[in-house]
């Protein structure tokens, strides 16, 4: 079974003014002049995590990251304005521009998959290949499966956590109520609903909790842009045109080369997407690892996504 590349830092960071309000921060590992790939975090406004430097051979390719508007080191922290999908898919054509990149690798999971997916439909001919893991596409039935009904019959008592915040008149829509908070002008309030968003989503991401991972997602910096962010776009539906435009759109992949890999107990992501996708776009080879859940640190998750970038770096090797 395959495993992370060893932890490696990044060999040059910058910074990148992507309109007069939105400044973000990117960072490139392993060979300069490898194989590009660009790796895109989850949330939306999860920011950069260590462990996605490690997915790919450095001796082989050359690996870029970014956090997207709004989080991590990108400015200004948490804004919600100019903060779309399709600002973001356009933030992407900025870098591959400013890089000097041609033609890239795109991966993604989560939120992540959703990015990868709304990029490749709009300029697949930039893409070389689609890794995905994870799939999320906004549908209205996913977020009311996460954040509505659904997963709380999973997790009763940490749902209770996630409840706490807002009144029992309000629980008829908790995605609007969680909105209202998290966009107010009560500091106490913002916080302690971010915290509450955040750490609902921590409890739940891999097979068997994760404490250190629970304790990071409630960070007063990290949980103010996870959960605004996250917020943000689910109440806009992802600002797409209609419910289901990523799967609808499928059939646009099909002359790109892809993997999907879906954990067979991810809860924050049921495997239902995935399977929708798979569908629609058949071509690409679909993973069901029969026991992990979400995180792209599950063991199962992790040597699936280092296999498809290891097979295709020696496709390109041989080309």
């Amino acid at each position: 079974m395959r495993e992370f590349y060893p932890k490696m830092q990044p060999h040059t960071r910058g910074r990148l003014r992507v309109s007069e309000l939105h400044e973000i921060y990117y960072e490139e590992c392993g060979n300069p002049k490898g194989k590009p790939v660009v790796v895109l975090h989850g949330g939306p406004g999860g920011g950069i995590t260590p462990f996605l430097r490690r997915l790919h051979d450095p001796k082989l390719y050359r690996v870029i990251l970014f956090d997207q508007r709004g989080c991590g080191q990108s400015s200004p922290h948490a804004e919600l304005r100019e903060n779309t999908t399709w600002h973001l898919v356009a933030d992407m054509e900025a870098l591959r521009v400013h890089l000097g990149i041609e033609t890239w690798q795109v991966l993604g999971g989560s939120w992540g998959s959703t990015l990868a997916l709304a990029y490749a439909q709009k300029h697949g001919e930039r893409v070389t290949e689609l890794i995905l893991r994870g799939i999320f596409t906004i549908r209205k039935r996913e977020i009311d499966w996460f954040y509505q009904e659904g997963a709380s019959m999973l997790f009763p008592d940490v749902w209770e956590t996630y409840l706490a915040p807002i009144p029992a008149a309000e629980r008829g829509d908790l995605v609007a109520a969680y909105y209202k908070r998290l966009t107010g002008d009560n500091a106490q309030e913002q916080m302690a609903c971010a915290k509450a968003w955040s750490q609902w989503e921590a409890s739940t991401l891999s097979l068997r909790p994760n404490p250190q991972l629970i304790s990071d997602f409630g960070g007063d910096a990290f949980a103010l842009a996870f959960a605004r962010i996250e917020c943000h776009y689910f109440i806009n539906k992802g600002f797409f045109d209609r419910d289901g435009q990523l799967l609808a759109d499928a059939p646009k992949l099909r002359s790109i080369p892809g993997v999907i890999v879906q954990g067979r107990y991810d809860v924050v992501t049921p495997m239902e997407t995935a399977w929708a996708l798979h569908r629609a776009w058949p071509e690409a080879t679909f993973e069901i690892i029969p026991d992990a859940g979400h995180t792209a640190t599950e063991p199962g998750i992790t040597d699936a996504l280092i296999r498809a970038t290891d097979r295709f770096a020696m496709q390109a090797a041989h080309s």
